[in-house]
C-alpha cells in the first residue's frame, strides 16, 4: 500500500529511524512500534489485512473521525490515518470498500486521542 503523509515533518521521521528515535527518546519503545505499524502498512495490499494482524489493533474511530483509522502503538498511544484514494472506493451500499484501498495518508504518527483534555 502507498503511503502518504499529511505533515513533511512526520514523513521525515518516517524515513531516519535516529530522527526517529530522538522525537520519542523518553520512550525507547514507541519508535520501534512506530516503525513495525509502517512497515505492516506498507507490506498490506489494502488496509482491511491489517485486521489479521492482531498486534496492529486496527480499528475505525468514531464522531467527528468518522472516515478515520488507527493503529495501536504503547499505552494509550495510535498512529492515525485515513484512505488517500481518490475517489474513495464505495461499496454498492455506500460505505468504504477497504478492500479497494491501495492509499493511506498518516495523519499522526502518535497521538492519545483517549486521553481527557482538562476542561477550564
Amino acid at each position: 500500500m502507498d503511503i502518504l503523509f499529511s505533515k513533511e515533518r512526520d514523513k521525515e521521521l518516517a524515513n531516519d529511524d535516529s530522527k526517529l528515535g530522538r522525537v520519542f527518546r523518553g520512550n525507547s519503545r514507541r519508535p520501534k512500534l512506530i516503525r513495525a505499524r509502517l512497515d505492516e502498512l506498507a507490506d498490506a495490499d489494502d488496509p482491511q489485512i491489517m485486521r489479521s494482524i492482531p498486534q496492529s489493533g486496527f480499528h475505525n474511530l468514531l464522531g467527528n473521525r468518522k472516515g478515520q483509522f488507527a493503529v495501536k502503538l504503547d499505552k494509550g498511544y495510535r498512529m492515525t490515518l485515513e484512505p488517500a484514494n481518490k475517489p474513495l472506493p464505495v461499496k454498492p451500499d455506500g460505505g468504504l470498500d477497504l478492500t479497494r484501498v491501495t492509499a493511506i495518508r498518516i495523519l499522526k504518527l502518535a497521538e492519545d486521542y483517549h486521553a481527557r483534555k482538562s476542561r477550564k
